[in-house]
């Protein structure tokens, strides 16, 4: 509701200017002679130079607010036989990040999707924990991910890479009985 009503506002401000802009030019136009009396020649043309360029921003507002918004988010668009599917990338992310962060030994993952012509794309990046091989928790974490993005869109996967950041430390402390 807020938008609306800035771009309502925007909008009468841009006639506003543009009306009285365009006004002042017209009659600029009509008199022939341009010359006030209190300002010098270089004054006029700054002058003049302004007031084109407030009628050439309050025309580019008045365009702002009358296009249409139809920004919309990227997604991957499938087709069955009950009609039209559209899953966001977002939701793709958010699916990856889930099946990342089911892995033990994982820590603040992070997930980025592309789409390609051969299906979807995904880089994760992790930190580990240090105490499991690497090469056996990113299969692990490759594998996850791959398997549960199917599994919840049907849209395949082409490619998963791991990107290990770094080594997290953990909170495992043996307690001291003295």
């Amino acid at each position: 509701m807020l938008k609306i009503l800035d771009r309502l506002l925007l909008f009468l401000y841009s006639i506003f200017v543009t009306i009285v802009s365009l006004s002042v030019v017209i009659q600029m136009i009509q008199t022939g002679d341009i010359n006030i009396p209190y300002l010098n020649d270089t004054e006029e043309i700054i002058l003049y130079a302004s007031v084109a360029v407030v009628v050439l921003i309050s025309i580019r507002f008045l365009y702002i607010t009358l296009r249409s918004n139809r920004s919309t988010k990227p997604s991957i668009d499938q087709r069955n036989d009950y009609g039209d599917i559209k899953i966001s990338m977002e939701t793709i992310e958010q699916i990856a990040l889930k099946a990342a962060a089911r892995v033990k030994g994982t820590k603040d993952t992070k997930a980025k999707i592309n789409a390609s012509q051969s299906g979807i794309e995904v880089k994760i990046k992790t930190y580990v924990d240090g105490e499991t091989p690497i090469p056996k928790l990113t299969e692990e974490i490759q594998q996850n991910v791959n398997d549960y993005i199917e599994d919840v869109t049907g849209i395949p996967v082409s490619n998963v890479s791991v990107l290990v950041v770094n080594i997290f430390q953990s909170n495992t402390f043996k307690s001291r009985v003295e």
